[in-house]
């Protein structure tokens, strides 16, 4: 991959742009505001898909396949985190001497002038920028955004809006998080991951030192995460809300109830508020909790932020639900770290009820796989009834000799709760052989292991009645 140099000068103009890597959620999203911002788009990727078809119909041009003559005319290249260096698009760029922009510095310069509200952490990023952008339309304040995920009442990750207020989700798997000229801080918990680009646990918390030291006006943080508590003792200067269940947190959660619709209270300023969702499970409640307390910390209404809180629908794979076929509930989750799998299959037991989880796992990232083998194996052995692994999905990485998704199959320690099935079909067989009546089949990754759900509702239909 190639390793953005943060330290670039932004140019003062960028003309039109060519993204290479245009059908990815986050690119696809920053594309889209560059065409509703008036510039002319054009990109590549890999293979087509509905944000390439999209992203046409908005009037930007896409190739498939990666080629030198792709980049045309255009001034600034923008890449994905993604991206090797031998790419021949990004290689015909550097041989021109146009500008070669990391997504973010890319989003960066579009922000510049707005108030941020940047919502940064290891896990619940992307619901919770979502709520805010849905409570925010809501209360009438139309902010432009960029997510990292479908917000489904929307439709879309990302949109222009006419309102001072600019939202987005800061990705701190790179480091690029520290670009932005942030207001508003939300940091949802500070839990170590993407040790392969930080090195170190401490190199990771303090880049989240510094992301929130940046922000202007407000830092939202939890009161709970162990991580998040120790980088607020290392803000100097700053206006704090906490929230969570601590009794010291600013806006604090309590009554939670995740039978059925979740429904809580947060008390702020000595009131209390009810909150009813539509998505399921105990993490959403906190990330409502923290949703409400930048909001209530910008100084909205607070029963308006309830109000449209409780509109908030979901994001693309998250708990999505993608069909039920003869009884059998098949989901799919972007969790893909051992904290936010465990979350996720809590949240599936609230639904599930009397019936059983299995899970399809695909490993994300050959250096996770090596480091957390373990904990995903305890996550599942302890959270679902059955688990079913595939190969590691490499994305930015290089295949490491010995790591496969039998790493995480080796850690189980009663090895009839588990399978590891290199191949999708027997995999898909295997989950729908398993599953009974009342049952859930839930895949988990933020690889792409979504393109195995209509497998898995095929064989679901296939099995003899």
């Amino acid at each position: 991959m190639i390793k953005p140099d943060l330290s670039q000068e932004l140019p003062a103009q960028l003309g039109s742009l060519h993204f290479v890597g245009i059908g990815g959620s986050g690119m696809s999203g920053i594309a889209r505001l560059f065409l509703a911002a008036g510039h002319r788009v054009t990109g590549s990727d890999r293979g087509e898909n509905h944000n390439t078809e999209a992203l046409r119909e908005l009037g930007a041009t896409v190739s498939i396949g990666h080629d030198a003559a792709n980049l045309g005319d255009a001034d600034t290249l923008v890449y994905t985190g993604a991206l090797w260096p031998d790419n021949p698009e990004y290689l015909a760029a550097v041989e021109r001497g146009i500008p070669t922009l990391h997504r973010s510095q890319a989003l960066a310069w579009l922000i510049n002038g707005q108030r941020l509200i940047a919502v940064a952490g290891a896990h619940g990023k992307t619901t919770s920028t979502g709520m805010i952008i849905t409570a925010l339309r809501e209360l009438g304040a139309d902010p432009s955004f960029v997510n990292g995920g479908v917000i489904e009442s929307l439709g879309v990750s990302s949109a222009h809006g006419e309102g001072e207020i600019f939202v987005v989700e800061a990705d701190e798997s790179d480091g690029t998080f520290l670009l932005y000229d942030t207001a508003v801080a939300l940091v949802t918990n500070v839990d170590a991951d993407h040790l392969d680009h930080y090195g170190s646990h401490e190199a990771f918390d303090a880049a989240f030192v510094r992301f929130a030291n940046a922000a202007s006006e407000l830092v939202v943080t939890s009161s709970d995460d162990v991580g998040a508590v120790r980088m607020t003792a290392g803000l100097v200067g700053k206006r704090i809300i906490t929230f969570g269940e601590a009794e010291t947190a600013d806006v604090r959660l309590h009554s939670v109830t995740t039978v059925g619709p979740v429904t809580f209270s947060v008390a702020w300023q000595g009131a209390d508020y009810e909150i009813r969702l539509l998505v399921p499970g105990h993490h959403n409640a906190r990330n409502a909790a923290g949703a409400f307390a930048v909001l209530v910390g910008m100084g909205f209404d607070p029963a308006g932020i309830v109000a449209g809180l409780e509109t908030f629908g979901g994001t693309e794979r998250r708990f999505e639900l993608h069909g039920v076929v003869r009884g059998v509930s098949v989901y799919d989750d972007y969790s893909h770290h051992p904290t936010e799998v465990a979350v996720a299959l809590r949240a599936a037991r609230t639904v599930v009820g009397d019936g059983r989880i299995i899970a399809v796992h695909q490993p994300h990232l050959y250096s996770r796989t090596k480091m957390m083998a373990g904990e995903f194996a305890e996550a599942y052995e302890s959270l679902a009834d059955h688990t079913i692994v595939l190969d590691v999905y490499g994305a930015r990485e290089d295949p490491v000799p010995g790591v496969t998704g039998a790493l995480v199959a080796e850690r189980f320690t009663d090895p009839a709760r588990v399978d590891y099935l290199p191949d999708w079909q027997q995999a898909a067989d295997r989950a729908a052989a398993l599953a009974e009546d009342g049952d859930i089949i839930m895949t988990l990754s933020c690889g792409d292991v979504y393109r195995i759900v209509p497998q898995i509702l095929a064989s679901l239909g296939q099995r003899p009645a």
